[in-house]
Formats: structure tokens, sequence, C-alpha cells
């Protein structure tokens, strides 16, 4: 089969697409023929060696793909059947979905959505789970539409992307941000209503500022978070999945104690394999036809290194869809 391999020899990591007996494949009841993956932000610190992401090799990455059961010794799948997967570890410390194929454990699978494709499952793939995830997390802490606007940071990328599109079909007043210029038309067409720049939040904020937001979702972390907490309204409720800038928080407790709002961690990588099928359907149910031709640039597996780096460099809008057969 053909993938991309990760090796390291002397500290030195190397990146390249090879032919790979299927025998080497790891340990698993399921052997999947993958059709798609995506190449996510995590995928590109792998690839590319930017970040301490995979601890073993070779290894395969793509922490997603889609594709078609090939031998299963889970009964609860069939050959032939339409299947999905995220996280996991997956791509981190199992082979993972940037291959032709991939032996994983039926637990870690999802049957393919009624009315999705694989290809447009992929279009959503991890990101837009995590999207979808976090969205709950502020339905979940009370964030209505009637309570003011929603605001979504890091909003170029694969997870704040979609995050507009969902919280726009719910009704939602959405705010981005985001530090590309170029991008606030495509922003305004995933349904923002405005779109501010990222330098406004670079700075440190106050322990408490002006209550702005009725909820948020942030990908970014340091400053442009410790800020959206100290302008959340009181009762507000934050969902925190990511750190595009760094892992720092140089807040306060005072938006906690004070104003009574919520952060919540979203984390997608191990929710129960019974959870993933309704987070699933929503994103099928809530995500239009247009988001699917919206800002998804198609490659194929033999371009994944070179598009990992552009993907570090911030070179890339929406979400990277992986043809891998």
């Amino acid at each position: 089969m053909k993938a991309l391999l990760l090796k390291q020899q002397q500290n030195q990591l190397t990146a390249s697409i090879e032919e790979v007996e299927t025998s080497h494949l790891p340990k698993g009841d399921v052997t999947v023929d993958i059709h798609w993956s995506t190449l996510n932000y995590k995928d590109a610190l792998a690839i590319t060696g930017k970040g301490k992401i995979i601890r073993q090799f070779p290894m395969i990455p793509g922490i997603d793909f889609s594709g078609i059961v090939h031998h299963t010794e889970d009964p609860r799948f069939h050959i032939g059947q339409h299947v999905l997967l995220t996280g996991w570890g997956v791509g981190e410390n199992h082979w993972g979905g940037l291959a032709e194929q991939a032996r994983v454990s039926g637990e870690w699978l999802t049957p393919l959505p009624i009315g999705l494709d694989s290809r447009q499952a992929m279009i959503i793939g991890t990101a837009g789970f995590t999207a979808m995830l976090c969205v709950i997390a502020l339905e979940q802490g009370g964030v209505k539409p009637e309570n003011g606007d929603v605001i979504v940071t890091g909003a170029s990328g694969g997870v704040g992307s979609t995050a507009i599109a969902l919280l726009s079909q719910l009704g939602y007043s959405v705010v981005a941000v985001s530090g590309r210029q170029e991008n606030h038309e495509y922003l305004l067409s995933l349904g923002a209503k405005k779109v501010l720049p990222h330098h406004e939040f670079s700075q440190p904020p106050r322990p408490l500022e002006k209550q702005l937001w009725a909820g948020a979702i942030d990908t970014v972390g340091d400053n442009i978070l410790a800020t959206i907490l100290a302008q959340t309204h009181y009762n507000g409720t934050v969902a925190a999945c990511g750190l595009a800038s760094n892992a720092n928080l140089p807040t306060t407790v005072m938006p906690f104690i004070l104003r009574n709002i919520r952060l919540q961690g979203v984390e997608s990588v191990t929710v129960p394999s019974a959870k993933r099928p309704a987070v699933w359907q929503r994103l099928q149910e809530l995500l239009p036809a247009a988001f699917y031709q919206q800002a998804t640039t198609e490659i194929t597996l033999d371009q994944a290194v070179e598009y990992a780096n552009k993907l570090i460099a911030n070179q890339v809008t929406g979400r990277t869809l992986v043809r891998v057969r």
C-alpha cells in the first residue's frame, strides 16, 4: 500500500511517500480501505517535526480518515460498510489515515451517518467534529441565540470556520476573529456578521473589561483567550479547544468569581464511541450544502508534506482534504 511514512534517524525526521507491506499494519480487528483523509494542524506539526507529536517511529500520520471496511473481526461491522474515524491517538501512536489502508480497533470506528458521503465526512473531519462539540458545550452552558454575540477565534482554520457555519445555522449572531484580512469575505459568507482583526486581542487584558460576548469558541489560547474571558457576559460560557498561539493563559480569577462565567475545555480525541454517532448526525443535519464547497482545498497524498509546511506557515484557509485513492 502507498503511505506517508515518518522516520527518525539520529534525531533527524524524514517524511516520504513509500510502498509499505500491509502485513506491517498494527494490530486491530478491522481493516479499512481508506478513500479520504485530511490534513489537520496536529498532522502538520507531526509531519514537519515542529511539534513533539510522534514519539515512536516509523509512523503513518493522519488523525482521521473515511473509507470502506476491507476485513473485520468485529461483529458490529461488515465488509463493504462505509466508516469514518477521528481521534483515539491514530496518526500519533497508531498508524493513521495518510495511507491506502489502516487497521484499527472497531471501538474507534463510527458508521458513516445517513446523508453524508465519505468525502463530505472528511471535509468535516476532526476539525468539524471538534467544532460541533464546542457548540454543544455552549448549548449545555446555557448560551442561547437571544443572549448576544458569540465570538469565534482562529476563524480561518478548520475548527473556527466550521463553528461559524454551525452557529449561524442555529441562529446565533457570530463575530469572527482572524489575522488574515484576505479571508474576511469568506468568513462573512460562512455566516459571521463581522470580522475583527487578531491584533485587537494581542495585548494582555485587564482583569475585567466591558462585557461583549454571550459565549465564545477559542482555538488560539494566550492573550486572545484571556481577553475574551475578561469580556464575557455574566453567566457566559467559553469553550476552549486549541493552542494555535501557545499554551499560555495570562488571566485572573476575576471573570469566574465576579461574573460567574464558565471556561469549558473541549477534547475530541477520546469521546466515547457511543456518543459519537449523535454528534455526527447533528453535523449532517446542520451544515448546509454550500459548506462543502466553501474553502476546501483538495490535495493528493503526494502533496501532503508540501501542504503540511503551508499549514504551519498559515497559508491555508479552511479545511485540507486528502484524496487517498
